[in-house]
């Protein structure tokens, strides 16, 4: 009888604890990484470009947050103004032929969300680049999304 609340309270820290899931945020990012990605999209077949443009905009967004929070403006500003080039080149390389094309629209509105969070705690002269930056990638989300359900 004694065992007894041993085991339940157990089994309640076990229960209680966070369960861990992979999240695209999980890993740190820095400029090699970008770079290595880049380099990959630029060379991966069409069909896989989409989902590594993808990629690559989210760890560009991920990076421009950091260097925001760090307060390296100038160089999260370059990261977002090149996200909107990559995001320009995700629209002319979608496809309804593409590898992992649900995966980058999932991982296109996460990113879309994320950037959006950082809008909110940005000061008002960063938010127009923001802005603009969230809307051309929602156009990609939006246009994603309705290249899966023509799939």
């Amino acid at each position: 009888m004694r065992a007894f609340p041993v085991v339940l309270s157990v089994a309640f820290v076990c229960c209680s604890l966070p369960a861990l899931a992979n999240s695209p945020d999980d890993k740190p990012i820095d400029q090699q990484s970008i770079a290595a990605l880049e380099a990959r999209a630029a060379q991966a077949s069409p069909r896989e470009q989409c989902f590594l443009y993808a990629q690559l905009v989210h760890e560009m967004i991920e990076f421009s947050a950091h260097q925001y929070s760090i307060g390296e403006f100038e160089q999260s500003t370059s990261f977002l103004k090149r996200a909107q080039e990559i995001t320009h080149k995700l629209h002319t390389a979608l496809t309804n032929d593409d590898k992992k094309l649900k995966d980058a629209q999932i991982l296109l509105r996460h990113t879309a969300f994320r950037l959006n969070e950082l809008i909110h705690s940005a000061g008002s002269d960063d938010r127009p680049l923001m802005a603009e930056t969230l809307t051309q990638l929602n156009a990609a989300q939006t246009e994603t999304m309705l290249a899966v359900f023509k799939k």
